[in-house]
């Protein structure tokens, strides 16, 4: 369910950035990163490497702070299910790529790490760069604001 949930935003967030005003017809840039590419980057992968911290400490506050998201209850209760699922098992990080596929505050980043048991961990989130201030989306569970509907990712009924 959480799986399904990620990929309907991120499904959005392609949509979304396929809307931009650019020239549909212009071809992809092949330059070399410039330098705000490359800090970004490492912004992103800083939050990526926080997140295995917080795994790794079992940390429900650090994997709130790297989730962008506020401290209440239920991001705590999201938290505690992802820290039991995943957490306390020493992961180490084997590789990190960052691609800002969706511009320059917005990306996906891959993670593969290997426990001390050596079970690997393969996962994707969405990148984003708030204020400054690079997270992952992790939590999907995020009710919405009152007054306003979440949109529905279930399957439509027949």
């Amino acid at each position: 369910m959480q799986r399904r949930r990620l990929l309907a935003v991120a499904a959005a967030l392609v949509v979304a950035s396929g809307c931009s005003s650019q020239d549909d017809e212009a071809p992809p840039s092949v330059s070399a990163p410039s330098s705000s590419a490359s800090e970004s980057s490492d912004g992103a992968r800083e939050a990526v490497e926080a997140y295995v911290r917080a795994l790794n400490s079992r940390s429900a506050t650090e994997l709130i702070s790297v989730g962008g998201v506020e401290d209440q209850e239920w991001s705590r209760q999201e938290a505690e299910r992802i820290l039991a699922d995943r957490g306390g098992r020493g992961w180490k990080i084997k590789d990190v790529r960052i691609q800002h596929d969706m511009g320059p505050d917005v990306g996906s980043a891959r993670l593969l790490a290997e426990d001390r048991a050596g079970e690997s961990l393969r996962d994707t989130f969405t990148v984003t760069r708030e204020k400054g201030a690079w997270h992952l989306t992790v939590f999907t569970g995020q009710p919405a604001e009152p007054g306003k509907e979440s949109a529905a990712t279930d399957e439509p009924r027949s």
